[in-house]
């Protein structure tokens, strides 16, 4: 095989550490040779042939002019310099010369090819995987030779590479390479700065750039030969490993040190950019600077500016017997722009109620186009109209139906919820006189009562539903086996337990019930005495009356007759007018309006809502109603509402009815 080779050397056009592709020398002076790799231990008897080329005619060397000096004779080496070419190696006569050529792999099996990076051959070689080892070639130099090593053999070892590793450490070196030599083979990875030759064949080789140690390292394992010697003087192993020098970590943390320099003074300029900025500022104080400031004050515009200022003027102690009068003008004119503030403001609020008279308006008529639309499904929906549709008209319709029922609803509650929240704005500004809260108190405890009351009922309820439970369970233990006999037992003794915690909640709850008793009894008495002073009050102002009109007899006799006459009439009048409002079950408009609330309530639901539902409703309009209260009131209007019980025993439940209607025919 011929391989295509340099003399001289020059840089290397690549970086071994990430690229697989071989090293390639050239040289302007030297000559080129055409070798065979053969060393030595191939065929020590044959000499090595050697053809010169001309410097100049190898500059412009390619695929054409390369001179194959091959005898068409001998087939092996015409098929190897066409397999080299990347050509199938046909005959003169168009026979394949080989049979073992893989048009595939484009070369014959157990024949490297040539190397395509090779000066004077413009072949473009393809992408090497990174899986494949790098194929190192023969390196010539003047004064020695490189022979690549075995590729079978592992990569040789290196130590961990120090930070900003310059320098390289080089072993195996002949007894007698010098300086030069060195200078030579390692010159082409890049500058060398400097190189320390010891006499025990090593050296230590700085470069100029850290990227050119992995250049050095690619020559490791390579067998150098000085010139054609075969002495063991002038052959060795070369071992290229990392070295560790101080020079080099200094340069380095010089460089990190910079690094952290501009990376400190970037982050400085990224902080100064995004800090926001600083106030302007203040003028110091002075008689024109103080017409200025009290010229903005005035300006609704430059309000804030100036307020600012003059708070600063202020707190920096600006304030003293000569300017007095000045900054008193300056806190005159902005205590003036309160007013601005609080009549903005109105106009403000003005523009929301506005705004919300108008969403109201709208959303009620939106509302009202809702009921319209729905209307007119429902009577699309009927069977006159219903029949005449497909089935695929009548779900969408029926979708549609559902779709503007829930819209409307949505649209209902939100109106509703605007119109709760007025109503408690206007139940907040009302205020309740003296005597209905005592109205309203006396009703607590006599609803506190009645529900005590009812709670003892129900309370004996639930315990016969109990004796009749362990009455059925004695029942069933009797015929139940042996086996069950024990559950039997924890269940009756469950039971009693629950049945004795039932009876002491009663005698609780009697205890309760007797103390609202005396609770009522005194409020009763209270009220008595009450009424008596009220009486006692009344005779005395009618005997002073009385002094009175006996005093004025005399001036007008006729005038006291009429008088009398009319407060006569009045009196009269007012009696049946009290006695009816005393015999009333309604004692005051907020009950009226609770009356009325439930009726329209309880008349939605037609089959009855407990208690305690109807106060829920009642407690979203009214947070102050309570459910004792509700209750005394429906229990008074008999007429108009109705208890129901139903269930047995724990089940028991209580439901009021509207009966307003009934209640209307019956009186």
């Amino acid at each position: 095989m011929f391989l295509v080779q340099y003399a001289g050397l020059n840089h290397l056009s690549f970086d071994p550490a990430s690229n697989s592709k071989s090293l390639q020398f050239s040289s302007t002076s030297g000559t080129r040779v055409l070798e065979s790799p053969t060393e030595n231990g191939n065929d020590p008897g044959k000499k090595r042939k050697r053809t010169n080329i001309p410097p100049d005619s190898g500059r412009n060397l390619s695929l054409d002019s390369i001179p194959m000096g091959l005898p068409m004779s001998d087939p092996t080496a015409w098929a190897t310099a066409m397999n080299n070419l990347g050509m199938a190696p046909m005959g003169m006569t168009g026979q394949p010369l080989l049979p073992d050529f893989d048009p595939a792999l484009g070369m014959m099996t157990g024949i490297p090819p040539i190397n395509p990076m090779m000066p004077g051959l413009g072949i473009v070689p393809p992408p090497i995987p990174p899986d494949m080892p790098a194929v190192k070639e023969i390196i010539h130099c003047k004064s020695c030779t490189l022979f690549p090593p075995n590729p079978h053999l592992p990569p040789p070892a290196t130590r961990e590479r120090p930070p900003g590793c310059k320098t390289v450490f080089v072993g195996g070196l002949p007894e007698n390479g010098t300086e030069q030599i060195i200078m030579e083979v390692f010159e082409q990875c890049g500058e060398v700065i400097a190189i320390r030759k010891s006499k025990k064949n090593f050296c230590h080789i700085r470069f100029a750039e850290e990227f050119m140690v992995d250049k050095a390292l690619y020559l490791s394992g390579y067998r150098i030969r000085l010139g054609s010697s075969t002495d063991k003087k002038d052959t060795g192993r070369l071992h290229v490993d990392f070295a560790q020098a101080r020079d080099d970590l200094y340069e380095w943390e010089c460089k990190q040190r910079m690094l952290a320099r501009e990376e400190r003074h970037r982050r400085r300029l990224e902080e100064e950019r995004f800090r926001p900025p600083s106030p302007p500022p203040v003028v110091h104080y002075s008689d024109h600077e103080c017409s200025i400031i009290a010229e903005k004050l005035k300006d609704d515009a430059k309000f804030s500016e100036a307020v600012q200022t003059l708070l600063t003027w202020i707190e920096r102690g600006e304030v003293n017997r000569r300017t007095a009068n000045n900054f008193y003008s300056m806190i005159q004119s902005a205590n003036s722009h309160i007013r601005r503030l609080v009549n903005e403001k109105a106009a403000h609020e003005k523009e929301m109620e506005e705004a919300k008279e108008k969403f109201k308006l709208a959303l009620s008529g939106i509302l009202v186009q809702f009921e319209q639309i729905v209307a007119v499904y429902h009577s699309a929906s009927k069977q006159k109209a219903w029949d005449h549709f497909t089935k695929a008209q009548r779900k969408n319709i029926s979708v549609w139906c559902k779709q503007a029922e829930e819209i409307r609803n949505i649209h209902n509650d939100e109106l509703m919820g605007i119109r709760r929240e007025e109503e408690m704005e206007m139940s907040d500004e009302e205020i309740e006189d003296p005597s209905e809260m005592k109205e309203t108190e006396e009703s607590a405890l006599v609803s506190q009562v009645e529900a005590l009351k009812e709670e003892n009922d129900s309370l004996r309820w639930q315990l016969d539903a109990y004796r009749n439970e362990v009455e059925l369970l004695k029942q069933e233990h009797g015929k139940a086996s042996r086996d069950e006999d024990t559950t039997k037992e924890q269940q009756l003794k469950l039971l009693q337990q629950a049945l004795q915690g039932m009876q002491q909640h009663l005698l609780k709850v009697q205890d309760e019930y007797k103390k609202r008793e005396a609770e009522l009894e005194k409020v009763r008495e209270d009220k008595l005495k009450i009424e008596a002073l009220l009486e006692t009050l009344k005779e005395q102002q009618s005997t002073a009356d009385e002094e009175d009109k006996e005093r004025d007899a005399i001036d007008g006799q006729g005038n006291e007759s009429s008088m009398s006459r009319v407060c006569a009439c009045s009196q009269e009048k007012e009696g049946p007018v009290e006695k009816t409002l005393n015999n009333s079950p309604v004692k005051s408009e907020r009950e009226a309006l609770l009356v009325g609330i439930i009726s329209t309530f309880l008349h939605v639901h037609p089959f009855g809502a407990s208690i305690e539902y109807i106060c829920s409703y009642l407690q979203r309009l009214d947070s102050k109603i309570c459910t004792t209260e509700v209750e005394v009131l429906m229990t008074r209007l008999q007429t108009t509402f109705k208890q129901e019980l139903s269930g047995v025993g724990a089940s028991l439940e209580k439901k009021w009815k509207f009966c307003g209607f009934d209640g209307l025919k019956t009186t």
